[in-house]
């Protein structure tokens, strides 16, 4: 037999062990699970901003909002016609990044469940709205086509700012690290009448949260 044929069965040998061992890293180093949670769930796992932040400071603001005198006061001047509000900006002042189109989308959402007033579409809606209704001039059917010059003008503007104050501070005892934080979100909202730059109210929510990281098997 040459020295050919007796390293075949070697090497034939080798390449089953070298699939078992690459598959056992593999289910090792794979440690990772994903569970699916309600959206409504409160989650925290790094202390920033999140989702819940953002649902309960919109629905706390606008609660406020429409517990104004502002609202009962253009009732009463209105016969008791709803006023037009457009969400406009929100300016992202702190050191996180913030995906501030959600907290604007939350502001929206709670102004309509609220039933009380009427939200216009933004700027960047209502310019998508246009060119739909400038196309239906053209190729839709007559009595089907949307009007021209008919869209609702807001009364009011509500715009605001996200603020954030943090102090940490970390000790060691018998070499191991202990981190401690105090997170402070401020989010201010103002609401301004589009004919005279009025505002006409104005409100406030806050955020306070302890962060504690302790080194592991303490």
């Amino acid at each position: 037999m040459s020295a050919r044929n007796l390293c075949m069965p070697r090497r034939a040998m080798g390449a089953p062990i070298a699939l078992i061992l690459l598959a056992f890293t593999a289910t090792a180093c794979s440690n990772k699970h994903v569970t699916r949670v309600d959206p409504s769930t409160v989650t925290d796992l790094s202390g920033a901003w999140n989702d819940t932040d953002s649902r309960l400071v919109a629905n706390a603001l606008i609660e406020q909002s429409i517990s104004g005198p502002w609202l009962e006061r253009y009732y009463n001047n209105n016969g008791g016609e709803s006023p037009a509000v457009i969400v406009g900006e929100f300016r992202n002042r702190t050191s996180e990044h913030i995906e501030v189109t959600v907290f604007v989308r939350d502001v929206e959402f709670a102004y309509i469940n609220s039933g009380l007033v009427t939200v216009v579409a933004s700027s960047e809606e209502r310019e998508e709205v246009r060119g739909e209704r400038d196309d239906q001039q053209d190729f839709a059917r007559a009595d089907t086509r949307a009007r021209l010059g008919q869209e609702l003008g807001a009364n009011y503007i509500l715009q605001g700012d996200l603020t954030s104050i943090q102090d940490e501070e970390e000790t060691t005892y018998l070499g191991a690290k202990r981190k401690e934080a105090i997170v402070f979100y401020q989010v201010d909202a103002r609401l301004i009448d589009l004919q005279t730059n009025a505002v006409v109210w104005a409100g406030q929510h806050e955020i306070k949260k302890y962060i504690e990281r302790q080194p592991f098997g303490l």
